[in-house]
């Protein structure tokens, strides 16, 4: 009888203290959502809402007073749609070159028998740690490879990753080398190996480094801030929205400091042009990333187990 009673009031316990840890992990879990979406909610709010009254505050996540003036003096620049085309162009080559040539190299790096393999990878990972610096990439690709004041210069410099290299590398180690040797066996030659074998197992990681290099690529300006300035029909997106804000700041500070600013009331200021540019830069990959959110994380935690 005593140890009946005694394993009840144990299931007891154990019963109670699950449900307070299934109660406060919920908490949490709720806490962390407030956290993380009341920020995206608040800059949504702050660009729907109208300039001036957004210079009071206090916007949480509902606009107070509904305008459109910050979007459309975003969207009324002549170049905007060339700069969409351009940025939706540099993201969409970028990442499939990057993704073939660099995945490519991965395979020839993992492979055992290639004797040259940790001396080349060597050389690659250096590069990660040592830079030139900016004056010599500059020099390099806007007079040695004469790629600057071009659409190229997006293409060519990014074509490989090193550290992605590195991440579909340590994906392919960890594939059994039974699936190659079967392959070579029945007579399949590198190319068919990788196109047919290994490239169909390696999709999460592949669609992680997809993530990676589309998003770097749609969020890029400097490159265009030091190749392409002078030629507005090569902006990226991204530049174009962050002149437009510098723009407007200027042009905001001018009119506080005229003597017409007291009639003067802009329907959109910098706060809601900064929100409307940041909500316009985010949209595509927001869009974009529950595709990918499965194969993202499978990829990042297999390619980081082996080194």
């Amino acid at each position: 009888m005593e140890i009946r009673k005694t394993g009840r009031s144990v299931g007891r316990k154990t019963h109670y203290w699950n449900m307070a840890f299934h109660t406060a992990n919920t908490l949490f879990m709720l806490a962390l959502i407030v956290v993380t979406l009341y920020p995206v909610l608040n800059t949504i709010a702050i660009s729907f809402n109208d300039g001036t009254d957004a210079l009071r505050g206090g916007i949480h996540v509902w606009p107070r007073v509904f305008s459109l003036e910050s979007y459309r003096g975003v969207m009324s620049d002549e170049y905007v749609f060339n700069a969409f085309l351009i940025s939706v162009s540099r993201t969409a080559i970028q990442t499939v070159l990057n993704l073939v040539l660099t995945s490519m190299l991965a395979y020839t790096l993992s492979r055992r028998e290639f004797i040259l393999r940790k001396f080349i990878t060597t050389i690659f990972v250096l590069t990660m740690y040592v830079n030139a610096g900016l004056i010599p990439n500059y020099l390099l690709i806007s007079r040695t490879l004469g790629l600057g004041k071009s659409f190229w210069v997006y293409i060519i410099p990014t074509m490989l990753s090193c550290f992605n290299m590195i991440v579909i590398r340590t994906y392919i180690l960890n594939l059994p080398d039974a699936l190659v040797e079967s392959a070579r066996i029945d007579g399949a030659g590198e190319i068919r190996i990788f196109w047919q074998i290994i490239a169909p197992l390696c999709l999460p990681v592949l669609a992680t480094v997809a993530l990676f290099v589309a998003v770097g690529a749609w969020n890029s300006w400097f490159d265009t801030h030091l190749y392409n300035a002078g030629k507005p029909k090569l902006h990226s997106l991204q530049y174009l929205l962050k002149m437009k804000l510098a723009t407007t700041q200027a042009s905001t500070n001018a009119a506080m400091s005229s003597t017409t600013a007291l009639s003067a009331k802009p329907t959109s200021t910098p706060i809601t042009i900064r929100a409307a540019i940041t909500v316009i830069s985010a949209l595509p990959i927001m869009l974009v990333y529950p595709f990918l959110q499965k194969y993202f994380v499978v990829g990042l935690s297999i390619g980081s187990v082996k080194g």
